[in-house]
């Protein structure tokens, strides 16, 4: 193997995949990348046997090969380098690499010995436009739950209702829906949410269109010059549309920003409460106030205006609101509920295709 690629190029790269591979696998090579010559260009993927990231780069190829090379001292050197031209030369499982002022040399191991993601032969595909993916990931990831004891949960589920696709995660004590867009194929799948963690990096600076292929056990999602396949979860995700009330007894609507504020002045008196705020809706004051309260410290209460239909008293988990209003972007939210044991819904005021549910505390 022997090729001419650029410094910016090939540090890009390794920083999309390197971080797939770590040194906690039982298989010590998969804690490497591997660099395949393709078509005139070179491919650096990464693997830890569930999620493969592979990165093409533009090349000058004078010889094709493959190796396999360790991720964290490539990726720390080459980020390390000046910006110019880097030559790659393999020699046995030795490779070169070499700018006008640096040479090293990295020991590889063999091409063969590195595990490959069976390919998607028959597969249903489908696109979807960048930025509306990374809102839903942004608004759904943070739901998932990292409960290995319960892997269902673990995922972010894709899923077809009334000819539109949805995307969902949930803990069992909070719950993200995102409307996604129209589409009359039916799909249910269930994708890791570390995958998705990955995917979303992936399409931060992406504005096209990702190319989505996916079988019975894998899915690819094709950005630009980055694939990433991911083994799906086993499993029926629960039927969650029952937990969504359709209709509430209490009601507020106000401003989003104000909302977060005085959640977030409440939470500092929380802490020692595992972030339980109490919140109550006054229909004859107009106004949303929050309680909390730290036996050793103090106690606090902070209002905001709101539109509110109703009254009661609900006690949820602070971090749960702050985490659905951060990643909210409408000027208004509507917060709702019924008893101090039902589920409260949180939407965006105007349009909103994002639902975000979260279970109340035992007050």
């Amino acid at each position: 193997m022997k090729l001419q690629v650029t410094q910016e190029n090939l540090a890009k790269a390794l920083n999309t995949v390197a971080r797939v591979a770590n040194g906690r696998n039982t298989l010590p090579i998969l804690s490497n990348v591997i660099l395949r010559t393709v078509d005139n260009r070179l491919s650096i993927a990464a693997t830890n046997l569930d999620i493969a990231i592979t990165h093409y780069i533009g090349s000058k190829v004078a010889k094709e090969g493959s190796i396999t090379i360790p991720a964290r001292l490539t990726q720390d050197f080459v980020s390390s380098l000046p910006s110019g031209v880097i030559d790659l030369s393999l020699d046995d499982s030795k490779l070169h690499i070499s700018t006008e002022k640096y040479q090293s040399v990295i020991n590889g191991v063999s091409a063969e010995e590195f595990p490959v993601m069976p390919a998607i032969a028959k597969g249903q595909h489908w696109t979807i436009d960048a930025k509306t993916l990374k809102k839903g990931l942004q608004q759904t990831i943070i739901a998932a739950s990292s409960d290995e004891s319960r892997p269902t949960l673990t995922g972010v589920y894709f899923h077809t209702h009334d000819g539109e696709l949805f995307m969902v995660a949930t803990d069992s004590y909070r719950l993200a829906e995102k409307k996604l867009m129209k589409m009359t194929e039916e799909v249910s799948l269930l994708v890791p949410a570390s995958a998705m963690q990955d995917l979303l990096r992936i399409v931060a600076d992406y504005d096209d269109k990702v190319e989505v292929t996916h079988d019975d056990q894998q899915i690819l999602f094709q950005v630009g010059d980055v694939e990433l396949v991911a083994r799906l979860i086993e499993g029926k995700y629960p039927d969650y549309r029952k937990l969504i009330p359709s209709e509430f007894a209490t009601t507020a609507t106000l401003s989003r920003a104000e909302f977060v504020n005085i959640t977030k002045v409440s939470s500092l008196f929380a802490r020692e409460s595992a972030g339980s705020i109490t919140i109550h809706l006054d229909d004859t004051k107009s106004e949303v106030s929050i309680r909390s309260v730290a036996s050793q410290l103090g106690e606090n209460t902070a209002s905001a205006i709101a539109k509110v239909a109703g009254e009661g008293d609900i006690t949820i988990n602070s971090r749960y609101l702050l985490d659905a209003l951060h990643v909210m972007s409408g000027d208004e939210v509507i917060f709702s509920f019924n008893g101090k044991l039902e589920p409260v819904l949180i939407q965006e005021a105007k349009g909103s295709d994002y639902s975000h549910v979260v279970m109340p505390l035992k007050s």
